[in-house]
């Protein structure tokens, strides 16, 4: 399963049930393109268990501007629609795997 993309149309429906992690990044950001195939890697992974979706900030500024995202890359995470946890910058595999622990997964 890869990556979903989403936008300030979907994203309501996309998140609101089951464990949801979303990345928030830039065609332009750096370290947004180290995490994006940890990320399709993880979504392979986790299948069945999480979604992992994208935002690009630049297309879907609204979205950026609810969830407060000051600097990208910014993975939120949601459970049935509300946000569990927040990396923000790059933190590599661990950092997301980490995250997902918070809902025990």
């Amino acid at each position: 399963m890869a990556t979903v993309d989403l936008t300030k149309s979907d994203f309501d429906e996309k998140t609101k049930s089951g464990i949801v992690l979303v990345d928030f990044w830039a065609e332009w950001c750096g370290p947004c393109k180290m995490s994006a195939p940890i990320l399709d890697q993880m979504s392979v992974e986790y299948a069945g268990k999480v979604t992992i979706c994208k935002v690009d900030v630049d297309k879907e500024t609204d979205l950026a501007a609810r969830f407060g995202v000051m600097s990208i890359p910014t993975v939120i995470l949601f459970k049935d629609g509300v946000e569990a946890g927040r990396q923000v910058g790059f933190a590599g595999k661990q950092g997301y795997v980490d995250l997902l622990a918070k809902v025990g997964v």
